[in-house]
Parts: C-alpha cells; sequence; structure tokens
C-alpha cells in the first residue's frame, strides 16, 4: 500500500465526496476511487457505498479516519521534506518504510538484507530509490555499516509514525478476517415467530454450541427459501434450513422432520371446508419457489375455479410473519406445515385439509467439517423440539 494512497483515501473518507477529494487534490476521479477501494481491501471492512449517485461513508469510516490521522500528519510533513512532492503523490510503500526502519535499527545494509531475507542489492537499490526521491543523502556510509544522517533521522521518525499506525489498523484487519473465516454461517427460512420450532432450535443450536466452546462462531441469518438456496450455491452461507432442497442436490443434505400441510384461516372465519375458505378469503403463500408455496400453488388451482377474490391474492408473501399477520389481522388464509402452525393456534385457526399433503424440512450443508457437526446438532435439536408437544398431548389424552 502506497503512502499517497492512503492520504487520498483519507481525504475521502473526511470529505465524503470523490469529486470533492479529486479536485481539492488535482486528481482524476477514477484514481480517487481506485484508492478507497484499495484501502477497503487492506483493511478488509467496506467504508463506503453508493446511494442514489452519492457516496455515502458508512459508520465504520470514522474509527478508520481516526487511525488514519496520525499517518495523514506524517505523509503532510513528509511533503514538506520532498522539493517537488505533494502528500497525495508520494509513492513510497509502507514495506518499503519498514525495510528503511530496519536498516537503520541494524546499522547495516547486509545485517538487514539476511533479517528480512532479501538480497543485498535489492535493500541497496530500494534506498537508494528512496534518497533519491527526498533528494538528500539518508545514511551515511561508514567502515563497518550505516548510519542515519540528520535528514535520515527525521525520515525515520515519520516513518515510524506511519508504520505503527498503520499496523494498528491492519491487524484490527486480520482479526476481523481471521473472524470471518472461522464464522459457521447458517441461513434458515425467516420463523414464524420466536415461539417457532425453527427460532426454538436456532436459539438451542447457539447455546449449545457456545456451550461446547467450538472454535468456530456462528453466524445467523434469516432469508427467503430462495435466497437460501442461492447463498448456499455461492458460499454465502455454510448450512441452510429450508423446506425443499429443489436444485442442491450437489450439497449434502438430510430430512429434519416431516410433516403435513394445514390451512391457517382467520380466528374469527366460520367456514367449515377448506373450499369454503377459499372461495371466501383471499389467499397468501410463499412463493412457488419454495417447497411450501408450491404446494399451496397446487392445491390453490384444484379448488379456485369460482373464487371470488382471485385480484386480492398475493402469492409471493416469503416473510411468514407477514403472512400470518395478514391472516390473524386481515382476512386472508394461508398454508403451513401443521409444526409450524401449532405454535400460533392462538392467533389463528388451523383446517385440516379434505386429502393428506406431506411437508418435509432440510438441513442441507458444504464440505465443511463444522457444518457438518453444526448439522448434526440441528437435527438432534428438532427432534427434541418437536417431540416435546407429541409427549404433552399424548399424556392428556
Amino acid at each position: 500500500m502506497q503512502l499517497g494512497t492512503v492520504f487520498i483515501a483519507s481525504h475521502v473518507l473526511s470529505s465524503g465526496s470523490i469529486r470533492e477529494t479529486a479536485r481539492q487534490l488535482s486528481l482524476a476521479a477514477s484514481t480517487v476511487s481506485t484508492a478507497i477501494r484499495n484501502l477497503e481491501t487492506e483493511l478488509a471492512i467496506k467504508l463506503t457505498e453508493r446511494s442514489s449517485g452519492e457516496l455515502v461513508t458508512l459508520l465504520a469510516s470514522g474509527k478508520v479516519r481516526e487511525g488514519l490521522a496520525p499517518i495523514v500528519e506524517a505523509a503532510e510533513q513528509l511533503g514538506a521534506d520532498m522539493d517537488h512532492g505533494a502528500p497525495s503523490r508520494i509513492a513510497i510503500k509502507i514495506a518499503t518504510m519498514e525495510r528503511f526502519m530496519e536498516v537503520a535499527d541494524q546499522g547495516s545494509i547486509n545485517r538487514a538484507a539476511r533479517r528480512l531475507k532479501l538480497g543485498q542489492p535489492q535493500l541497496s537499490l530500494q534506498i537508494a530509490t528512496l534518497e533519491k526521491t527526498f533528494g538528500r543523502t539518508l545514511f551515511e556510509r561508514q567502515a563497518h555499516g550505516s548510519a542515519l544522517t540528520p535528514e535520515g533521522q527525521r525520515i525515520y521518525a515519520a516513518f515510524s509514525t506511519i508504520c505503527q499506525a498503520w499496523n494498528e489498523l491492519k491487524s484490527s484487519a486480520d482479526e476481523r478476517y481471521q473472524r470471518s473465516a472461522r464464522a459457521l454461517r447458517i441461513g434458515s427460512i425467516i420463523p414464524t415467530g420466536s415461539e417457532s420450532w425453527v427460532a426454538r432450535c436456532l436459539g438451542a443450536l447457539v447455546s449449545e454450541w457456545n456451550l461446547r466452546r467450538n472454535k468456530n462462531a456462528i453466524s445467523l441469518m434469516l432469508m427467503t427459501a430462495d435466497d437460501l438456496r442461492e447463498a448456499l450455491k455461492s458460499g454465502r452461507i455454510d448450512v441452510a434450513i429450508l423446506d425443499s432442497i429443489f436444485g442442491l442436490e450437489s450439497f449434502k443434505h438430510r430430512e429434519l422432520l416431516q410433516t403435513d400441510m394445514v390451512v391457517i384461516a382467520p380466528p374469527h372465519s366460520r367456514e367449515t371446508s377448506v373450499a369454503e375458505l377459499v372461495a371466501s378469503h383471499p389467499i397468501c403463500t410463499p412463493s412457488p419457489r419454495t417447497g411450501l408455496g408450491h404446494a399451496a400453488m397446487t392445491l390453490n388451482r384444484e379448488r379456485s375455479a369460482n373464487r371470488r377474490l382471485r385480484d386480492r391474492d398475493i402469492t409471493a408473501a416469503d416473510s411468514l410473519p407477514v403472512i400470518v399477520d395478514l391472516v390473524a389481522s386481515h382476512g386472508y388464509i394461508s398454508f403451513l406445515g401443521r409444526v409450524s402452525a401449532m405454535p400460533i393456534a392462538d392467533r389463528v385457526r388451523i383446517v385440516d385439509l379434505d386429502d393428506n399433503v406431506p411437508m418435509s424440512y432440510h438441513v442441507a450443508f458444504n464440505h465443511r467439517d463444522a457444518s457438518a457437526e453444526a448439522s448434526a446438532m440441528i437435527i438432534d435439536l428438532v427432534a427434541g423440539i418437536v417431540a416435546k408437544p407429541a409427549a404433552r398431548r399424548a399424556s392428556v389424552a
């Protein structure tokens, strides 16, 4: 990373504008845009984004800007030391500064080259290039090595400030990268509510996982079934809990549970059959690309020849909480797996279908050992969660 690039990127974070930075530093906008992208890559963090054609600095940029402040100040001092240079045009790499400091600390180019595992001619050339850049001698060659000149001591102090501040920023970036690399990313269909088997399973998983002190942290994401499928394929998640494994045949997968589909209806509705409910209420279902949505759409087509409220249907409400609210509060009907409907029985009516329509939920996962371990835990936890209500119903009976 070159010092000038860091200086330019810091200016963007301060001004909040690529165009303004380009104007003030007399640079091309493309040069400024590349500088901020390079800084984001080096620090492994998103600092800006585009919104309505304008650059927006994100929350993380404030802390990074504070960390860059000593570097910017030192760059301005170095620019003043250079007869023909502006801070934004200092093309000195931070790695070169560290090598310069190693030569000064060792008092010898030969000793520094051995410690850095570099060739002595290569290191000598870099020192000579630095001296040419600043237009002055930085080392006084002596019989037994090299010593800093007064100008070299001033440059050394500036380089030391820059390298210390940069390494502190980089250490935070390395820690973020390691956390991200270790994290086990688990995606799930959006639960119907906090009492649902999905939410209870994920809560139990996090608790059990941390009790076992697994080295991989867990990151949870809730998505629609369609998004889960794409996220698993693209590698954005490692494990997916969803209601269909269509398109995921190349991934390992196991069945979580089997259930049957039921109708959920408004709590005060009076219709006694599914046909009457379909004829009398607008319908909301998940996308037909999901297992639940596909089954519901197939069922609707069989029963909807003379429906009055077809124009009010919603067939792609992929948020289960929204579906539940449409049913409970706005007169819609929908279809759920029985295991998902039972926890919300106090909010909706549950009506059995005339014919059994089986459904199943699955866990699909990639090749990571941690993914297989988490999937096995999920299967065990779901089995326990689903078994408890069944055992209670059996004891009551």
